[in-house]
C-alpha cells in the first residue's frame, strides 16, 4: 500500500512541475518545423507539374540557418530564396515543392532540409501522389 501512495504522490509532484512550464514555452536554440509536415496531392494525371508552398517555421529561441535543400530525385524540386535561409525566432520562409508526374502509379518523393537546427540536423519532408494515365 506505502508504494501506491508512493506513486500517487510521485504522479501528482510530476503533474504539478510540468502545469509549471509555461504554455507559450520557446525551445532554446534554433528549431525547425515544416507546416504542414507531409502533403499528399492525391490524384494527379501523368505528365504534369504539381506545386505546393510549405512554410518552414522556426519555434526556437536563436536563428535557424537553412544550408541546404535537396530531394530525392529529379522529378522534384525544392526552392527557398537566399534571403529567405535564415530564419528569426518565431518567424518563417516559404519553400516552394514541385512534382512532375512522369509514371503512372503511387509515388512518394523527399524533400531534404539541412539546417543547424541541433535534434532536427536533416528534416525531411514527404511529398505524394497517385499518378493516373489520362
Amino acid at each position: 500500500m506505502k508504494t501506491a501512495a508512493f506513486l500517487a504522490a510521485l504522479a501528482l509532484a510530476a503533474g504539478a512541475a510540468v502545469a509549471q512550464v509555461p504554455v507559450n514555452a520557446v525551445a532554446k536554440g534554433p528549431r525547425i518545423a515544416v507546416e504542414p509536415a507531409h502533403f499528399d496531392f492525391g490524384q494527379a494525371v501523368k505528365g504534369k507539374e504539381l506545386s505546393k508552398e510549405f512554410s518552414i517555421r522556426n519555434f526556437g529561441s536563436e536563428d535557424l540557418v537553412i544550408d541546404n535543400v535537396s530531394t530525392s530525385c529529379g522529378c522534384t524540386a525544392a526552392l527557398i530564396n537566399d534571403k529567405d535561409k535564415t530564419i528569426k525566432p518565431g518567424g518563417s520562409a516559404p519553400l516552394r515543392v514541385t512534382l512532375r508526374t512522369s509514371a503512372a502509379g503511387r509515388i512518394a518523393k523527399s524533400v531534404l532540409i539541412k539546417s543547424n537546427d541541433p535534434g532536427k540536423g536533416t528534416y525531411e519532408l514527404k511529398v505524394e501522389a497517385t499518378v493516373v494515365e489520362k
